[in-house]
């Protein structure tokens, strides 16, 4: 399948500045999810992505499906993870179909990358297992506290503004934790639970420039759990009406 997806690959091959903020997010949600879904036993998970998050999810589950469109993203997370005990397709996220159910289906930093979110959200609300079917999305946050701090001080005028950074992620849009909300209600499902991603106080530049011991970038994960709004990321779990 060769598509537009894979002119976004260099993005997630670990060669720039902001695969610090990566490291952490992608390292956290992951056992976040794992620690509310101890009884359950398949997932299907959207994108490769860093390979992070799948590297994590990977042995936890006794099925693990994994969606990715990109050929090229999928031959770099083999090439690093040639033990990993996923299933991988390569197909669009809206191509795909299946006659079973998923205990938990992982939407991680999906939404912020595709042309329609609601789309992508009805589909696979049908793959859900509606006997205690478990749903987890994360998306970034245009309102992390950086980004307040540089709107007020004028250095962000539009604090929705797509940096390029962004653009060669491919993300077409952020979230706030008001228009998550708002695209979860309006694709059929309700907000369990919604916590932060990573009290990110400053610039990715600015962090990396203090140093930071590795128990401070922690506390900033442990702390950010109750400020989503505030967070680089928002995780929500939801569920069907």
């Amino acid at each position: 399948m060769n598509n537009s997806l894979d002119l976004h690959v260099s993005a997630y091959e670990g060669n720039i500045q902001y695969d610090f903020d990566n490291e952490i997010l992608l390292n956290w949600y992951p056992k976040r999810v794992i620690d509310s879904t101890n009884n359950s036993n398949s997932l299907l998970e959207l994108g490769l992505g860093h390979g992070y998050t799948t590297n994590i999810f990977s042995g936890h589950f006794s099925k693990h499906l994994v969606l990715e469109g990109s050929e090229a993203v999928i031959k770099n997370f083999k090439i690093k993870y040639p033990d990993s005990q996923c299933e991988i397709i390569n197909i669009l996220f809206e191509d795909f179909s299946d006659d079973g159910y998923y205990d938990v289906i992982v939407l991680g930093f999906i939404l912020e990358h595709v042309d329609d979110p609601l789309e992508i959200l009805k589909h696979f609300r049908k793959f859900l297992n509606p006997n205690g079917g478990k749903m987890f999305v994360t998306v970034p946050n245009a309102e992390v506290l950086n980004r307040r701090l540089g709107h007020i001080a004028g250095i962000l005028p539009d604090i929705l503004a797509l940096s390029e950074n962004d653009r060669n992620l491919g993300h077409q849009r952020y979230y706030t934790v008001e228009t998550l909300r708002e695209d979860i209600n309006k694709a059929g499902y309700e907000v369990k639970r919604l916590e932060g991603i990573y009290l990110k106080p400053f610039t990715t530049s600015q962090v990396l420039s203090l140093q930071l011991d590795r128990k401070i970038i922690d506390a900033l994960c442990l702390v950010g759990i109750e400020y989503p709004e505030l967070s680089c990321g928002i995780l929500a779990e939801i569920s069907v009406k």
